[in-house]
């Protein structure tokens, strides 16, 4: 018998961020289905706020640790209360298992389009907003030096009538597995490099990367680090942290900027380009099973079309 999880709120949302804007109230917070940013004059028209916020891209990218059994119920709803409060266009998603995905439909298929990297183990995921993104087409790219069963992930949309690919992985775990990893960043780069001229690409995922073997491989001049665009906000650096995140019982301590965002932007005459707005780390604070929601904080973050 599938085994059923009630539906729970977490405590408070709280995350730490960085925008390139800095502006006090609400334009650094994330708009919520609670609390939405929408605005209209005496007539009921959009009013500039309102179609500002529209024409923001905003994502989450996160590593759920659906491989670890404990508290998964709790950290399951906890999950879905920050896309609900978030409410994101666009959720990449990491170490993903059934019981995760057959929740989360159940509370959010109605806003959100699924589409899973997997069926069985642990596998990658998207969640796209209905009413703001169109899905035209996926795939799953295998990566052929794989150890662990990692592979790419990849969609063609549509979002207010620019063409977007998204992309998201798990890179090979452990540091024993860095020349895989490069291997896997460099089919990643070949594959945002080689899409067409009017589409914005946007990858985001757990590559498990350390600096070093990122300075090895080496980014193309056409694709930029989102975190580093952004200025390197020292707040948003470390996305693995097991000083911070006591999930897991790690006798030896580390900090690591796992989870990154790649952006290739449009080229083509005319066509919006994708400019990073802002960057906030989620899943700081505890729920009240005692754990965080995952043993990775999530990575939230906005883009304006120029």
């Amino acid at each position: 018998m599938e085994q059923v999880w009630a539906v729970e709120e977490s405590p408070g949302i709280k995350t730490t961020s960085c925008t390139t804007d800095r502006k006090e109230g609400g334009d650094n917070a994330p708009a919520s289905k609670e609390n939405p940013a929408v605005c209209t004059d005496d007539a009921g028209n959009p009013s500039e706020e309102e179609e500002e916020n529209t024409n923001k891209l905003s994502l989450i990218s996160w590593n759920v640790d659906g491989l670890d059994p404990e508290e998964q119920p709790a950290r399951a709803r906890g999950l879905c209360s920050y896309i609900i409060s978030h409410s994101p266009d666009v959720v990449l998603l990491q170490e993903l298992i059934q019981p995760y995905t057959r929740f989360m439909k159940k509370r959010l298929a109605d806003d959100y389009t699924f589409i899973e990297g997997g069926k069985e183990g642990y596998f990658v995921g998207m969640m796209l907003k209905k009413s703001r993104i169109t899905l035209l087409d996926s795939e799953m790219v295998e990566f052929p030096s794989s150890r662990q069963g990692r592979n790419l992930l990849v969609a063609q949309v549509v979002f207010r009538g620019q063409k977007l690919c998204l992309m998201t992985s798990h890179f090979e775990s452990c540091k024993a597995n860095a020349e895989n990893r490069k291997l896997q960043l460099r089919l990643v780069m070949k594959r945002m490099t080689k899409a067409p001229d009017d589409v914005t690409v946007l990858f985001g995922g757990d590559t498990n990367l350390r600096d070093a073997e990122v300075v090895d491989v080496g980014l193309p001049g056409c694709v930029c680090d989102v975190w580093e665009q952004l200025g390197e906000p020292e707040q948003c650096r470390y996305t693995w942290d097991t000083f911070a995140n006591t999930n897991l019982d790690h006798r030896h301590k580390s900090r690591f900027r796992f989870d990154r965002l790649y952006l290739r932007r449009a080229a083509g005459d005319g066509v919006p380009w994708l400019q990073p707005d802002s960057m906030a780390l989620i899943g700081l604070e505890k729920l009240r099973c005692g754990l965080y929601t995952s043993d990775h904080w999530g990575v939230y973050c906005t883009f304006s079309a120029l």
